[in-house]
């Protein structure tokens, strides 16, 4: 009888430890995940901040584009406002 309760308290202590380590490997494997995770979600607002500031640039330079596009509209208007001017004057003579 000693030695069949013997083997039952091993199987049980042996099941026991089988369970720990299971469960140790189960916790490893979630933590690593989870850091896994965190990379993701953290590269992913790198990403999205990096898209703004490109978008940010983007938007800059259209602004730039339009000012001198703008600036070169009124000198276009000034030169044929002048042009229109010296056209008048030679009518008069």
């Amino acid at each position: 009888m000693s030695t069949v309760l013997i083997v039952v308290i091993v199987v049980v202590v042996l099941a026991i430890v089988i369970a720990l380590i299971a469960s140790a490997s189960r916790r490893k494997r979630e933590q690593r995940l989870g850091r896994v995770q965190n990379q993701a979600m953290q590269d992913d607002v790198s990403h999205h901040r990096e898209q703004a500031e490109s978008s940010r640039s983007e938007a800059e330079l259209a602004e730039e584009r339009a000012r001198r596009t703008a600036a070169e509209a009124e000198l276009n208007e000034r030169k044929a406002d002048e042009r229109e001017r010296e056209l008048e004057q030679q009518d008069q003579r």
